[in-house]
């Protein structure tokens, strides 16, 4: 049955797709995440503002803003890749935000007594410290992203989500099990790569 599913409904093909989405959209996700973060440290004054605005963008379901931001980016790829941006951002956001504000003192006084001013600060101390903590968010944002990418694939954007749909309108249980499964595994497969990286920085930086 595996074998077959696999053949079928080129499932390596589908997989390399999969991921390649997954991961343009991470990249994205931890560039826009990453510097809203560093922008709501300099503007504290608008954290609550534009962390509600994205919170509420979150609670949105995920096929719901794929199918309000059709009209604007058509089918496919495009909205699949704004929405898993959407969808994804805030975890990043909020952990960047959280963990440039949350550095030890003694570090930062530190800091300052060799003279270095706030932005040297800010990226050679706040920054590489805040480490653990953006990685958690972007562990969380991986797991949104696959499951935003794969519900693309119900609206023409590839991947592995176009054999689950090719499951649903065929009744076929064997495509949506496999596939299902197979999408499971690589969820933990990724997540346990972020796992590693977030351990890896907390020994790092002595937070273990």
């Amino acid at each position: 049955m595996i074998a077959q599913v696999w053949k079928t409904q080129q499932l390596t093909i589908k997989t390399v797709e999969h991921l390649s989405m997954v991961f343009m959209a991470l990249l994205f996700i931890i560039i826009i995440g990453v510097t809203i973060g560093v922008f709501l440290y300099n503007k504290k004054n608008l954290s609550d503002i534009v962390l509600n605005i994205l919170n509420v963008i979150e609670t949105i379901p995920e096929l719901v803003l794929l199918v309000i931001l059709m009209p604007f980016f058509g089918i496919g790829f495009k909205p699949t890749l704004v929405a898993s941006i959407l969808y994804s951002i805030l975890p990043v956001a909020r952990n960047t935000y959280v963990g440039l504000t949350q550095v030890d003192r003694q570090y930062l006084e530190s800091a300052r007594a060799m003279g270095l001013s706030e932005r040297e600060i800010l990226w050679n101390i706040r920054i590489p410290l805040a480490l653990p903590m953006i990685a958690a968010g972007i562990r969380i944002a991986i797991v949104f992203t696959m499951g935003v990418v794969t519900l693309g694939g119900l609206i023409a954007a590839g991947g592995l989500g176009g054999p689950i749909q090719t499951g649903i309108h065929l009744y076929d249980k064997d495509i949506i099990l496999v596939t299902g499964l197979w999408i499971g595994i690589l969820a933990v497969l990724v997540d346990s790569i972020g796992s590693w990286v977030e351990r890896y920085l907390n020994r790092r930086y002595g937070y273990d």
